[in-house]
C-alpha cells in the first residue's frame, strides 16, 4: 500500500466514524451579514482610492499648467550686454 493510499484510507476512516458536526441554524445569516459588510468597505474603499488618484491628477494638472516644467529656464548666469 503507498503513501498516498494510506493517507486517504486513513481519511475516510475519520470521515466515516464520526458523525457529521451539527451546523449552527443562525450561521448563514451571519455569513451574508458579515459577507455584504465586506463588501461595503471593499467599494468604500475602492472609491476612496479613485477619489485620491482622481484629486492626484488634478492636482498634478494644476501644477504642471502654472510651473511649466518643460520651459527651459533663462539664462542668468552672463549679463546682458549694453551699450556697444
Amino acid at each position: 500500500m503507498s503513501l498516498q493510499q494510506r493517507q486517504e484510507a486513513t481519511v475516510r476512516a475519520v470521515l466515516d466514524a464520526a458523525p457529521p458536526p451539527a451546523v449552527p441554524a443562525e450561521l448563514c445569516a451571519d455569513a451574508m451579514r458579515r459577507g455584504g459588510r465586506a463588501l461595503r468597505r471593499r467599494r468604500i474603499a475602492s472609491r476612496v482610492v479613485w477619489l485620491v488618484l482622481c484629486a492626484a491628477v488634478v492636482a498634478f494638472t494644476v501644477w504642471a499648467t502654472m510651473a511649466r516644467p518643460w520651459v527651459e529656464p533663462p539664462d542668468t548666469t552672463t549679463p546682458p550686454l549694453t551699450g556697444w
